[in-house]
């Protein structure tokens, strides 16, 4: 009788549990069911007024219009974007925070000496929203008007020609990196703290080019202020469709694009995602967006989770390779 009491016990504890399973089960379907039922916070790793707070702000916008609430953008920069970035990871996966993640979230586990994030392990990837190239732009003075030249020109100079960086940490400069890698040549970083320091010592000559994001040296390149002689996508941007892509230009392969995209913290609920999914994606398609992204040299791209996950994986392991193969520590 021991033992058929015991036996007893043990199946109601096993009911049981499965009972409290299901019933969790239940609740996080029915809460699934009713999201969003208040405000999301969209969190932007970098500055109101940077090029990455503006594609969020467009998308953010309209999202929050398609969903029926406010989604609430919070700038939280520093370090790269890993303060913002970090915040994301961590957050609750309940769909209430949702995050802009670009191209360097990629370099975390390369360039942080203690990462505190994992992009292929910490983030729900939701949707691909667009990418940008970066312009190879020169100081008008320097003779060459292609890049056959400039790499030529860079083999005859007794000194390495310089480029604008903000940091070690950055796609842009891991672009120039990779540039002089494939082109056989030796460039020197100039390290700069903001855009508009970089943009007025290349008009001034003060250093001979810079791989430059499109929406802030735009017009500077209209005027003849800095001579764009490529730009680092896998095509031409519309921004500047008379500009070769590096690739065009003799540098088989070459590719640095700034995307960016929408990512929520690991975890969160399928429905959410695929909810999320398709509407970023129809917002992504609407001519008015389409627009709106070019005019900051951004080409819409909708697409499923599963395409920018492998974006991230496929990137993290190209940066690595450049940041190693450069000697870069992290830092």
């Amino acid at each position: 009788m021991p033992l058929l009491e015991t036996l007893g016990a043990k199946l109601w504890r096993i009911a049981f549990a499965a009972l409290a399973v299901a019933a969790v089960g239940n609740v996080a379907t029915a809460q699934d069911a009713n999201w969003p039922s208040r405000p999301i916070h969209f969190i932007v790793p970098f500055p109101a007024g940077s090029s990455s707070d503006t594609v969020a702000r467009i998308v953010a916008n309209k999202l929050g219009e398609r969903l029926g609430q406010t989604l609430v953008v919070e700038n939280r920069a520093g370090a790269s974007g890993a303060i913002g970035n970090e915040a994301v990871a961590h957050a609750t996966p309940d769909g209430y925070t949702l995050g802009l993640a670009n191209a360097s979230v990629t370099l975390a586990p390369s360039i942080m000496a203690k990462p505190t994030y994992d992009p292929s392990k910490d983030f729900s990837p939701i949707a691909m929203i667009g990418e940008s190239p970066f312009a190879l732009g020169l100081y008008p003075g320097l003779p060459a008007h292609s890049v056959a030249e400039l790499i030529a020109l860079a083999k005859t100079k007794s000194s390495p020609l310089t480029f604008a960086s903000a940091g070690p940490a950055t796609l842009a400069n891991l672009a120039g990196v990779l540039f002089a890698k494939l082109a056989n040549i030796e460039l020197t970083p100039v390290a700069y703290r903001g855009t508009s320091l970089e943009v007025l010592d290349v008009i001034e000559g003060r250093v001979d080019m810079q791989f430059g994001t499109i929406p802030p040296t735009l017009q500077l390149i209209r005027q003849g202020k800095i001579r764009a002689i490529a730009v680092t996508g896998a095509q031409r941007n519309a921004a500047l469709p008379d500009v070769p892509t590096l690739a065009e230009s003799g540098l088989a392969g070459y590719e640095a694009s700034l995307w960016q995209a929408l990512v929520a913290p690991s975890g969160l609920a399928a429905s959410i995602v695929t909810r999320l999914n398709s509407e970023v994606n129809a917002i992504v398609r609407e001519p008015e967006t389409v627009d709106a992204l070019a005019k900051v040299g951004v080409e819409a791209m909708p697409g499923t989770p599963q395409v920018l996950a492998t974006r991230i994986a496929v990137d993290i392991n190209k940066w690595h390779e450049v940041i190693v193969g450069a000697g870069i520590k992290p830092q």
